[in-house]
């Protein structure tokens, strides 16, 4: 279920997920006008999602070195952020030591 607001000429300029007033009107979540809307609009924001996944990275790798470097404690965090921040890590590590198999040969690099 979706709701869009229209410009002048009809065309779709935003979505919702519920009715946020005057001009917003329903549209069922398979019409190809919405599909076609909505994959416009990820590819806009694509740039912005990538340099926020990179910027992400940026901000894990500082948090990690001032940690390292006695600048912070990790128990400054909250206990949320300190969750995400071990989650992430142990993504990190999966992830780094799953390149280092080669699942066509026996060894490891």
């Amino acid at each position: 279920m979706a709701y869009v607001f229209r410009n002048e000429q009809g065309r779709i300029t935003g979505s919702a997920s519920e009715n946020l007033g005057a001009g917003w009107e329903f549209i069922a979540d398979d019409t190809g006008e919405y599909i076609q809307y909505l994959e416009s609009a990820l590819t806009e924001i694509a740039p912005f999602r990538e340099s926020d996944i990179q910027l992400a990275r940026i901000l894990e790798d500082l948090i990690t070195l001032l940690i390292e470097r006695d600048i912070i404690r990790f128990t400054d965090f909250p206990p949320a952020a300190q969750k995400r921040l071990n989650s992430r890590q142990d993504l990190r590590k999966k992830t780094q030591l799953s390149k280092l198999v080669d699942e066509n040969r026996d060894f490891i690099y």
